[in-house]
């Protein structure tokens, strides 16, 4: 150790060693983040911003209520395959009445309950399909008539622009338009 040189080795100590870590394993770090020496990497460069880990409460009550659908729809159908079980003769019941009548008795009702819900399926799915086709024509409609009217509204305006803005040519405004207006402002409420 020079002479006088202590003050010096303890700042050099210090700047090696942040926070218990030292400058290397600090710089190596940064590096594995960036991805290697070459800098960052495309794919690591687009994701940078990307990942969200701020708390985001609407994100979170979306979730918790998708969560809470689901367990109520499977509920549902737990108590819809419970309905059905006991609904079916129990085992007992067919060796009392017989096994093959009722073998054959539930093969072809089974058969007919799966055609049925086949079309009934197909019916609820046209129906709803043509309702969401009606609502999407109205829906079209209004949209169309809506801009119809602002588009009448814009030319009025345009129209009443171009009038009140109108000189003579010494450049004075045309008094005649801008009278005409405050008379039609004055009556419509009046009348």
């Amino acid at each position: 150790m020079k002479k006088g040189g202590g003050v010096f080795d303890r700042y050099e100590n210090k700047e090696r060693k942040i926070d218990g870590v030292t400058k290397k394993k600090k710089m190596k770090r940064n590096m594995q983040r960036l991805g290697g020496r070459g800098g960052l990497s495309l794919e690591t460069f687009a994701n940078a911003k990307t990942r969200n880990d701020n708390y985001n409460p609407s994100l979170i009550k979306k979730q918790r209520e998708f969560y809470k659908n689901a367990k109520c729809v499977r509920k549902y159908k737990k108590s819809i395959n419970q309905q059905e079980q006991q609904s079916t003769p129990s085992t007992a019941e067919r060796l009392l009445v017989g096994e093959n009548e009722t073998n054959e008795g539930e093969v072809t009702n089974q058969k007919n309950k799966n055609k049925k819900n086949a079309r009934n399926l197909e019916e609820l799915y046209t129906k709803k399909h043509e309702e969401q086709e009606r609502a999407r024509i109205e829906g079209e409609a209004m949209i169309q008539a809506k801009k119809e009217q602002r588009e009448v509204a814009e030319a009025r305006r345009r129209a009443l622009k171009e009038k009140m803005y109108k000189k003579t040519r010494s450049g004075q405004p045309v008094m005649k338009y801008r009278i005409e207006h405050l008379l039609e402002t004055i009556q419509g409420p009046a009348s």
